[in-house]
């Protein structure tokens, strides 16, 4: 089971396009590649999974047990001839002192070795007394080679190479030299997801060249190979979700480039639990299909919103829909487009577009992040679905909108809350999970682990409306 870790000395490396790269012009050989990458993320993800023509998935210490981190790696690569995990910041970044969250703990516990992305954009001397700390950190993190990254020319090239090879004994394996044509626009949430790229494909051909002519392929192979199998101890079963033999209830999916922040293994769940998965395109379809419950998942509805204001027949079907009790669950973007409207202010003028209206609230873009981060939630009585937990519910969030007007009851209104946060902001840094009628609506992200089947329970919530009607 040959593994490849790509990590960093610190974040904005080029570690993402070095290993969409490394993706490409593997597969390129004609290999099978499974990617995975650390942390919450679904940008990321999307890129790699657009250059390996795999699903990307996610290995989060926050929100998986270590076992489970395991055995989705061996579930995802029995079909495979090399993964490759791209880790989230820099090697030993974490959330803990002890690093027990870290790039560097991951690698371990997968026995992954690692190649680090180096931007050594202005090094050079200084490089190796980086690279020896780094390998004196802990001994246990096995630092295989650098990739060299966003080079000044040849000259640069020739003085680090020098540098490294006297003072360490770690190996280049790759040098690539700065290229504006290499370069992923960002904006506020981080990288501009590949399905909203023109030219995403033209741009993973590019790494994969890039990687061919200035990355030693047979070396990065070879130290892939030397990955020890994963222990046969730690595996269990595949988790998705209890499998449903019958997919009784039809469940509509918003998905656009609007809206495409879904993990792929919760989408599997959701089938697992019984679920057919209907997409709907929010910008263009005119209106509901036949359905037995909605997700809205996250995204980017502030960058659609006329689009999306403009497609007023969705908008009324969606709302009569919800109010007429269809089970509903939203996240974070898919919340911002259940409200009654989007303001955002950009190049110095603001924008409002009318939305669909379920959540009371109007909501402002704002330019710093209103919530980011790892969340905590504990399940109130007010939970709609069944199932209801006792567990701190592990999550995330990342969003620079808010609500217009978040003291609900001083205004008069009646607002059952599903969450309250113990760790984390959500609506309003004391819940989360908007109810109204069967609608659950967070700004957080969940992902479905065996300590939160969150899909199982949604689809069987669905099921128990469905039966009442």
């Amino acid at each position: 089971m040959s593994r490849i870790f790509i990590s960093a000395a610190h974040k904005s490396s080029g570690k993402t396009t070095v290993s969409i790269g490394l993706c490409a012009a593997i597969k390129r050989r004609g290999n099978v590649v499974q990617s995975f990458k650390k942390g919450p993320d679904y940008i990321d993800p999307y890129w790699l999974a657009q250059a390996t023509g795999r699903d990307c998935y996610n290995l989060d210490f926050f929100t998986m047990e270590r076992e489970e981190i395991l055995s989705l790696i061996h579930h995802k690569t029995t079909d495979v001839d090399i993964s490759l995990i791209e880790g989230n910041k820099g090697l030993y970044d974490g959330l803990d002192l002890d690093g027990s969250n870290s790039n560097a703990a991951l690698a371990t516990l997968t026995g992954t070795p690692v190649i680090l992305v180096l931007n050594a954009r202005g090094m050079t001397r200084g490089i190796a007394p980086l690279i020896l700390g780094y390998q004196a950190f802990d001994k246990e993190v096995s630092i295989r080679g650098v990739i060299l990254n966003r080079l000044g020319g040849s000259r640069h090239e020739s003085k680090l190479r020098n540098v490294i090879e006297h003072y360490t004994d770690v190996e280049v394996v790759g040098a690539i030299h700065n290229d504006s044509r290499f370069d992923i626009d960002e904006r506020h949430l981080g990288l501009v997801p590949g399905h909203e790229d023109p030219f995403c494909e033209q741009k993973i051909a590019l790494l994969a060249d890039a990687v061919n002519e200035q990355v030693n392929m047979d070396t990065v192979l070879d130290i892939a190979g030397q990955a020890p199998a994963l222990s046969s101890d730690s595996i269990i079963p595949e988790f998705t979700s209890p499998k449903h033999e019958e997919k009784d209830i039809k469940l509509g999916l918003i998905r656009c480039s609007a809206f495409g922040f879904y993990y792929p293994d919760d989408l599997q769940a959701l089938e697992n639990a019984g679920a057919e998965i209907i997409e709907i395109d929010p910008c263009h379809q005119k209106e509901l299909p036949d359905i037995d419950a909605l997700f809205i998942g996250g995204g980017f509805p502030e960058t659609h919103m006329t689009e999306l204001e403009a497609n007023e027949g969705l908008r009324l079907s969606i709302k009569e829909a919800i109010d007429n009790g269809l089970p509903a669950y939203a996240e974070c973007g898919g919340l911002m487009y259940l409200a009654r409207s989007i303001s955002w202010e950009r190049d110095g003028e603001n924008q409002t577009c009318e939305m669909v209206g379920c959540v009371d609230t109007h909501i402002i873009m704002e330019k710093r992040p209103q919530g980011r981060g790892y969340v905590q939630l504990e399940e109130t009585e007010n939970s709609l679905w069944p199932g209801r937990t006792d567990k701190i519910i592990n999550a995330h969030e990342f969003h620079y909108s808010r609500f217009d007007d978040v003291n609900f009851n001083n205004k008069g209104k009646d607002v059952k809350f599903a969450f309250h946060i113990k760790r984390g902001t959500g609506i309003d840094g004391k819940s989360d999970g908007y109810i109204y009628k069967n609608l659950l609506a967070n700004y957080t992200h969940q992902r479905n682990t065996k300590n939160n089947p969150w899909a199982q329970r949604f689809i069987s919530f669905a099921r128990m409306c469905k039966q009442d009607r």
